[in-house]
């Protein structure tokens, strides 16, 4: 009997392992276009993930399956080992299915975070029900698997065992421990010197296709209970690291500060697969009377990763955003703190609940003085049913407090209207034109608002001595074409400074530009004595590099020139300029510049990780 239970034992987990497999497929099949191709060294590469989630989950079932004694061979014990078998297998299972659509937004595999909605807490039950109403077929195909899952594990004939004999408990008792040990040795990755991690993915696959070798059961088990904690690299002594690259920056204006206004508006999911193809004809236009970047980026690729990027000049290059992090109450010297100390009134509008994404906390923490959520909002109601104010309500409450603040003000602002699940206001139905994504109409009903924002801003004294800088948060979770989906392409976004007093600020700029180059590009402008820290480069600088980072790799741009780095070498290097698809790796074939440039990567990793680390993001 003991045999049939061993053989019950393997049967279930082959069938658990087999239903990965599917996973892996239907993973695939809903986010087909992120990807280059499965092939069978995926799913070779795969299979070690998965039998680690496998082995990890179900040691508890080994021990439930193998324990010696005769008690395990009842019918009400071995119907209870099924039901905990099949639901915690199947909970873990249904993880993935998470995936099949969250992945298109996110680009990496979920972590614990999911499970804990970190900075989404308020609005978790709202979300959900709006999640499981647009994808609703993701839970009738769960429960298709389930069904099948249940038919195929099985059941045990029980019966009594009369063998009472110590050597009979003794043989139990050894092919126990063997399959403990079998399953821990499956948990860790087999035989290796550290336990199987998330990153150890890059070894299976190129740059692009980690999360299609990962599964989502194994990254929650790999971030439970853990917060981020970064490691600090030793590449380089302090004298060398601080030549190669010195996040610190004094200015030293020639004239006086101008003291202009200045505005930030940063626009949820307004990627440049989005803008200048018809649907944004607003900020097209503003584009053509801008100081323009068509090469701008993104510094990550959550909305929790774009605001400390654009507002401290601090990058997203760890796995949680810094606001959700370890390291979320670090002292920062960024925009708001500056400003403020060169007489700026300074807030931060955000039209969702307040707490979204733990913005709140982060304004608190960078020095802002006055926080508008949803709970301040004052005018119509103009509730979108999700997330919180519609943009063009919110962004004309927007602009009626900025007449209110005196003046010099810095104050920003955080549109909701394009995020998914991209209402519009009933009024507007068939106003603006469906594309081939869900988001554009969304996005056409959000450049209205902006466009009706910039209409009433006009009328106010203040405009013509404010500073206006527009960018997105990100790009959006499903571009059309190919170029938008590489790892450059998925972070490609608009970033524009407008001064409508001035108008020499104009021009269609080749520059390579990202969201952290947004505060010392502002200091210089504004012609601010200061010193900062700051990851990123004014706009009048000829450094020409960006750096962001996404499912454990580092992407560094510069010139013409994209590098993958894995945190300890350089992976891929391709010329995006000539190959947007990046299909031609040239890391062997350009060694000069390819050392030139893992040698700046290296030393940009370790200045950020140390004075992240030490909480120097800041300078007294």
């Amino acid at each position: 009997m003991y045999k049939d239970l061993i053989k019950l034992l393997l049967k279930r987990l082959l069938i658990v392992a087999f239903l990965y497999q599917v996973c892996r497929i239907l993973f695939y099949a809903f986010n087909r276009n992120a990807f280059d191709k499965l092939d069978l060294f995926t799913f070779l590469g795969g299979l070690q993930f998965d039998l680690s989630a496998i082995g990890y989950i179900n040691l508890i079932f080994i021990l439930g399956h193998l324990i010696p004694g005769n008690f395990k061979y009842k019918p009400i014990y071995q119907k209870g080992l099924k039901i905990s078998f099949y639901s915690v297998n199947l909970l873990f299972i249904a993880t993935n299915f998470v995936d099949f659509e969250y992945y298109k937004f996110t680009g990496r595999r979920s972590s614990f975070g999911l499970i804990t909605a970190t900075g989404m807490e308020n609005e978790i039950g709202v979300l959900l029900l709006s999640f499981l109403k647009e994808f609703w077929y993701l839970p009738l195909l769960l429960i298709a698997i389930g069904i099948l899952f249940w038919k195929s594990i099985g059941n045990f004939k029980s019966g009594n065992s009369n063998s009472t004999s110590k050597r009979h408990h003794l043989k139990e008792f050894v092919i126990l421990i063997i399959a403990l040990g079998l399953g821990l040795l499956m948990g860790r990755g087999g035989f290796r010197k550290k336990p199987l991690k998330v990153v150890d993915a890059i070894s299976y696959s190129g740059t692009g296709n980690s999360a299609l070798i990962l599964n989502t059961p194994f990254t929650i088990l790999k971030t439970i209970g853990k917060k981020e904690t970064l490691e600090s690299p030793k590449f380089y002594d302090q004298t060398t690291l601080d030549r190669i690259f010195n996040p610190v920056v004094k200015t030293n204006p020639s004239g006086e500060s101008t003291k202009k206004n200045v505005v930030i508006i940063i626009l949820e999911s307004f990627g440049n697969e989005n803008i200048r193809i018809g649907y944004t004809p607003f900020f097209d236009s503003l584009a053509t009377h801008s100081y323009y970047f068509k090469n701008g980026f993104a510094n990550g690729k959550l909305s929790i990763d774009a605001v400390p990027s654009t507002l401290s000049s601090i990058p997203s290059l760890m796995n949680h955003s810094l606001i959700t992090s370890n390291y979320s109450l670090n002292e920062i010297y960024g925009l708001p703190k500056i400003l403020k100390d060169n007489g700026y009134a300074t807030s931060f509008f955000h039209g969702a609940f307040n707490g979204s994404q733990n913005f709140d906390q982060y304004c608190k923490v960078a020095g802002f003085d006055n926080y508008f959520g949803k709970n301040e909002y004052e005018g119509p109601e103009s509730f979108d049913g999700t997330w919180g104010v519609f943009d063009e309500e919110f962004l004309q409450f927007f602009c009626e407090k900025l007449t209110s603040f005196k003046q010099p003000f810095f104050s920003s602002v955080f549109t909701i209207s394009s995020h998914n699940p991209y209402t519009i206001p009933k009024k507007y139905n068939g106003k603006f034109p469906k594309g081939k994504t869900k988001i554009l109409e969304s996005i056409a009903y959000s450049d209205y608002a902006l466009k009706q924002f910039f209409e009433t801003a006009k009328k106010q004294e203040w405009y013509n001595n404010t500073i206006f800088v527009l960018t997105a948060d990100h790009t959006s979770s499903d571009p059309i074409l190919a170029k938008h989906k590489t790892n450059v392409g998925k972070f490609s976004i608009p970033i524009l400074f407008f001064d409508p007093s001035n108008p020499e600020l104009k021009g269609e700029i080749e520059k390579n530009i990202q969201q952290i180059d947004i505060m010392p590009s502002l200091i210089d402008y504004l012609n601010i004595e200061t010193k900062m820290v700051t990851y990123g480069k004014s706009f009048k600088s000829k450094k020409n590099f960006v750096v962001y980072f996404l499912d454990n790799i580092y992407h560094y741009i510069n010139d013409d020139y994209y590098m993958a780095f894995d945190g300890k070498k350089a992976i891929g290097l391709y010329n995006f300029k000539t190959d947007e698809l990046l299909k031609n790796n040239l890391l062997k074939s350009n060694s000069v510049i390819a050392d030139q440039m893992e040698k700046f990567i290296k030393a940009y990793v370790q200045s950020f990780n140390e004075r992240v680390i030490n909480n120097k993001l800041h300078v007294h």
